[in-house]
């Protein structure tokens, strides 16, 4: 019976061409509208890793004071200063934890007709990989050996180990760094998680870094920071006094499995803010805060109020194209009304006339999904010329997106021609068969 609705709904369509064409276009512009923005939100809201991202934390400790802080009274640092970030590693609260920075160098090719050229690094240690669920296509990560020794090790990003090495086993080869030949343990296959919430301060949506390397390394061969580097007074001169200062510039995760071991870090967070301040370092009462990856994605605002607006101001252009099409459905139901009176008269029940208008509705929301897929392509090629080029790689389609637009349309013209229908069904047979 559906088929034979379906059939139906399209020789009825066909009937009229202008008028399919105006509902078809009214839902179409609804959904490339509000489709184009949905792509967008959902890309830069995504979870980078929804398996834990309630168990991964930022912890944050407030080393600036009550001058600094937000206007709510929130501490207004998003890192830490290395003098925290090495006590919350050295006291080793959580099961997995990471303290790092962004760094760069210059890489040598092993071809000398290959001039050097820079690449993005960042120092970190081996929880690293096992916290953000880093994908290796070749060998692994160092240990905690390595990080305690200062192993000259490192781990190549995909795209750095195609280039250097054509996409081959890398592992055991070494590559050279700042005119420093380091060995590499490991090849990460494609990795790029969006946003890239353990850096979320040089940038959101940035490519993944070309080179890991261990922490300890790249604090003693003084290894500049590469990324937001934040301070509120003059610091001593040197390396020894940038480390020492109350700068802010080093991302700190811990991985914290049960909810009683998140109290527990919390706990410890307050205890050691409390002893900083009993030794002088702090003049203020402690103030500490413990976010999980969703909750550090929405204070640090990685997805812009005027996102969410644009989504909200897109779906109302959608409900003003559904009205439109409730109109045009509405006169061409009733345009219908004297052959619906037929059917009536013949033995259709009000039931099937309601399914086959509701078939027909359904059919213009897929005409009008396909025609939304379109215009939501097209304004993603134009979201693309226009936004930065981190953000330009998250306009694209996915299958779950063609989806989402296929069944919204589809639902929206059902729900705009549930009213046309009910109108239609309200036909009374004998006066329809009177007038004719």
């Amino acid at each position: 019976m559906f088929r034979y609705y379906v059939w139906l709904a399209v020789r009825s369509l066909r009937r009229n061409p202008v008028l399919t064409l105006l509902m078809v276009t009214a839902i179409g512009l609804g959904i490339g509208a509000s489709m184009t923005m949905l792509t967008l939100f959902r890309a830069m809201s995504g979870d980078p890793i929804p398996q834990k991202s309630s168990q991964v934390f930022a912890p944050q400790i407030d080393n600036w004071g009550p001058d600094d802080r937000e206007k709510d009274g929130e501490p207004g640092q998003d890192q830490l200063s290395y003098t925290d970030a090495i006590a919350l590693m050295r006291a080793h609260r959580a099961p997995h934890q990471a303290a790092m920075y962004s760094v760069g160098f210059a890489v040598t090719p092993p071809d000398p007709q290959q001039l050097p050229y820079q690449v993005t690094g960042r120092a970190t240690f081996a929880d690293f990989f096992g916290m953000f669920e880093a994908p290796f296509k070749y060998g692994n990560a160092w240990g905690a050996a390595e990080d305690e020794s200062r192993a000259e090790v490192v781990v190549l990003g995909s795209k750095l180990n195609d280039k250097l090495f054509g996409g081959a086993n890398s592992v055991g080869k070494t590559v050279n760094l700042d005119q420093h030949d380091y060995r590499i343990v490991g090849v990460l296959d494609e990795w790029s998680p969006e946003p890239r919430v353990y850096d979320v301060t040089s940038g959101s949506f940035q490519d993944t870094e070309d080179v890991f390397l261990p922490f300890n390394l790249a604090i003693d061969r003084q290894m500049i920071q590469n990324g937001n580097n934040a301070c509120t007074s003059a610091t001593a001169p040197g390396w020894d006094g940038h480390l020492h200062s109350e700068c802010i510039w080093i991302q700190f995760w811990a991985e914290l499995p049960d909810s009683a071991q998140v109290q527990r870090y919390r706990d410890f967070l307050n205890s050691y803010a409390a002893e900083q301040q009993r030794n002088g370092r702090f003049h203020w009462a402690p103030l500490t805060r413990l976010y999980n990856t969703r909750e550090w994605m929405v204070v640090q605002k990685v997805v812009p109020n005027e996102s969410r607006i644009l989504v909200v101001v897109s779906f109302g252009f959608l409900f003003v194209c559904l009205v439109n099409a409730v109109g045009l459905m509405l006169a061409k139901f009733m345009s219908r009304a004297a052959e619906t009176g037929v059917r009536r008269a013949l033995g259709a029940n009000r039931r099937a006339v309601f399914l086959q208008c509701l078939v027909e509705s359904g059919v213009i929301g897929f005409a009008g999904g396909l025609l939304g897929l379109g215009l939501t392509a097209l304004g993603l090629l134009g979201a693309r010329a226009l936004l930065s080029k981190d953000l330009a790689r998250l306009a694209h389609l996915d299958l779950g997106n063609v989806l989402i637009a296929v069944l919204l349309a589809i639902g929206a013209a059902l729900l705009a021609g549930l009213y046309p229908t009910w109108r239609a069904i309200q036909v009374q047979p004998a006066w329809q068969l009177k007038a004719s």
